[in-house]
């Protein structure tokens, strides 16, 4: 099981929101290439990285950032916000970009997700963020009507490289991971299930762990890891099946 460390990008700095609020975040690194040799240096295999502004805007605003992080280390990236259009996905996946996580359009362009799962097989993840069991978008600004379940099956058959889970709920508010509906929607599945939002300790992670079997593959860790809450070395362990 993979833990990717976040960096959430907002006007070029490395910050952590609480429930996607913008207007409530918290700096932690003003250098994103920094934060990501420093995830290198404590063993992580991937990074994960979202561009906030651009989830909000409908398109890319970090880029530099995004840049920085992807010379500063030679660990695969997966990288979302603000990537909606063929030219985009493209655009990144040349610049480097291992797979990058498509959220607003898989609500909204269903068939553009399917259509770059094709063209760039194990390159693409859908990002489903639910509020209160219902898909949100455009930055978490829009819920919807539909549930995350529901759009999680539209991709069961085009070959995505997984289904990243968040409850916004949880996410940034160190409320504990909901282990639980993410143990459900992966059950429900066959794609590779990622967990994110609330990750808090070290028990969050060996309860993901013990959930595995379902289909749970990985989890996203923020805050926890910027705040000291978790010692990477201790949760690298867990994730690879040690105590």
């Amino acid at each position: 099981m993979i833990l990717y460390p976040a960096i959430d990008l907002k006007d070029g700095a490395c910050v952590r929101l609480v429930r996607g609020e913008m207007g409530d975040a918290t700096v932690f690194n003003q250098d994103p290439a920094d934060q990501a040799r420093q995830f290198a240096e404590q063993g992580f295999a991937w990074i994960h990285v979202v561009d906030l502004n651009g989830a909000i805007s409908g398109k890319p605003v970090n880029g530099e950032a995004v840049e920085a992080i992807l010379a500063a280390t030679g660990l695969p990236v997966q990288l979302g916000g603000g990537i909606r259009s063929m030219a985009i996905i493209e655009h990144w996946l040349e610049r480097g970009v291992a797979r990058v996580v498509l959220g607003t359009v898989a609500l909204k362009d269903p068939a553009l997700v399917r259509e770059a799962c094709k063209r760039f097989p194990g390159r693409v993840a859908v990002g489903v963020d639910a509020r209160a069991g219902f898909v949100a978008v455009e930055g978490w600004a829009e819920t919807s009507v539909v549930r995350a379940l529901d759009l999680a099956l539209k991709f069961e058959d085009c070959g995505a490289a997984a289904i990243i889970f968040t409850d916004i709920n949880r996410d940034g508010a160190m409320g504990g991971l909901n282990v639980e509906s993410t143990a459900d929607l992966a059950f429900a599945l066959t794609t590779p299930v990622i967990a994110s939002g609330g990750v808090s300790s070290l028990d969050d992670l060996v309860a993901l762990k013990a959930e595995a079997e379902a289909g749970i593959a990985g989890a996203i860790c923020g805050r926890a890891l910027y705040d000291g809450r978790i010692d990477p070395k201790a949760a690298l362990r867990i994730m690879a099946g040690g105590e």
